[in-house]
């Protein structure tokens, strides 16, 4: 496996890697209500995630293997974690967390000492095993009631 910076012909297959990932793994979070799911899927489109590739405060980065993407993840300059979705196809085999190592190592890079996210409740687990902790209360977004505002300060250990 992979892990390198996005670029634009990547957009296609990171958003189905996306839309896939909502659709089928994050059904905690939307519960198979279409609405929900709709106004989640709204922007995952091969144009935006594009845009995504594109953005100088912004780095999109894959995970591939064998010329199949895995998963797509991303943070900002600032270092906030706002992508991070592993293909059904690939998870449980540490795509995830060679991912979010990369987007941490990101944002390091960049100077910053903490990364912030919100985590679905599909994520939740994970993230928290992670060395991230809750920074507030669950706030909703696309119509879910369970998105955990998270933070995690660089360089602290995690297993």
């Amino acid at each position: 496996m992979e892990i390198r910076a996005a670029i634009p012909e990547d957009a296609a297959a990171a958003c189905q890697v996306i839309r896939r990932s909502i659709t089928e793994l994050c059904v905690a979070d939307h519960r198979n209500d279409e609405a929900i799911l709709m106004r989640w899927l709204d922007n995952k489109t091969p144009e935006v995630v594009a845009s995504w590739i594109g953005r100088p405060d912004n780095s999109l980065f894959v995970a591939v293997e064998a010329n199949r993407m895995l998963a797509v993840g991303s943070v900002t300059d600032a270092g906030e974690i706002n992508v991070n979705y592993v293909s059904p196809d690939a998870r449980f085999r540490g795509v995830s967390r060679a991912l979010l190592g990369a987007l941490e190592a990101r944002a390091a890079e960049r100077g910053n000492t903490r990364c912030t996210l919100t985590s679905t409740e599909t994520a939740r687990r994970f993230y928290l095993a992670r060395g991230y902790v809750e920074t507030g209360p669950p706030v909703g977004i696309f119509g879910t009631s369970s998105a955990y505002p998270m933070s995690k300060i660089l360089g602290s250990a995690c297993p």
